[in-house]
């Protein structure tokens, strides 16, 4: 039994022109055309032929790349397996444009309280020296969408080998930057410990010098939202006479599945000019 190009459309839930459209790129020919009216008919079986079609456009390929994967004959399984890395992709890119929109909302706030001093309050005490196990990453730049990719893969992998190390975590967490004159940054992912370098762990421990006095303002958010924090900072800094002495540090005092119930300390070292 053939059905005619509209049937065969209602059938495949695609419009007729599309159907020609595929027809005319030798992608799915009918199975028969009249000679005398030029009309087209199709085979149920042909159906299967246009599922991968549709499913394969719909994983982003053009149709020249959906042709080539027909010629090779694609079975369920390897479009199954299209389907998870093209999700995957997708997943990712919807992740990369959210952060990148908060990113652009995050600049406005800071650009509409310009002019203004900070509102938050920040408070100049002495820090005091910690030992910490840490691992370390370069990213690309200070920018959340170089920083967030590296350090919350390095605080997993952190964990995981403290915990097969038996090392105990006795404080709240620590990140600190070095930067570097190509413009990438060394970021370093440290939580506090009470224990001894070994050499045999896939982590180094070393102790974190303190600081006489430091600047330090409380950040509640998301980091991918610190920016006006930071830059709030920075205007206490320079308005009280005060120039920045060393690299600062993050303290996440409060951290949570829930981004925006992040609470975190931005310690930044100070001299007196």
């Amino acid at each position: 039994m053939v059905f005619s190009i509209g049937d065969f459309a209602r059938h495949g839930q695609v419009s007729v022109r599309m159907l020609r459209h595929y027809d005319n790129l030798g992608l799915l020919p009918p199975a028969r055309v009249d000679p005398a009216t030029g009309y087209r008919s199709y085979e149920a079986g042909q159906l299967g032929t246009l599922n991968r079609i549709v499913a394969l456009k719909g994983l982003g390929l053009t149709l020249q790349q959906v042709g080539r994967i027909l010629a090779d004959d694609v079975g369920a399984g390897e479009l199954r397996d299209l389907l998870r890395v093209r999700q995957a992709e997708l997943a990712a890119q919807i992740e990369a444009d959210t952060s990148r929109l908060a990113q652009v909302e995050s600049r406005l706030r800071t650009i509409e309280s310009e002019g203004a001093m900070p509102a938050v309050e920040v408070v100049v005490r002495s820090v005091a020296p910690v030992r910490v196990a840490e691992i370390s990453a370069r990213a690309a730049g200070f920018d959340p969408g170089s920083i967030t990719p590296v350090i919350r893969p390095l605080y997993g992998r952190l964990t995981a080998r403290l915990s097969a190390a038996a090392v105990s975590v006795v404080g709240p967490a620590i990140a600190y930057y070095d930067h570097h004159d190509d413009g990438s940054v060394t970021v370093h992912a440290a939580v506090p410990v009470n224990a001894s370098p070994t050499g045999a762990d896939h982590f180094d421990i070393r102790d974190l010098p303190g600081v006489d006095a430091a600047a330090t303002l409380v950040h509640r958010g998301p980091m991918e939202d610190v920016l006006s924090s930071v830059q709030q900072l920075a205007r206490w800094v320079d308005g009280h006479g005060f120039r920045s002495a060393g690299p600062s540090r993050e303290v996440y005092l409060e951290a949570s599945s829930d981004l925006s119930e992040f609470v975190t300390e931005l310690q930044e070292p100070i001299v007196a000019p």
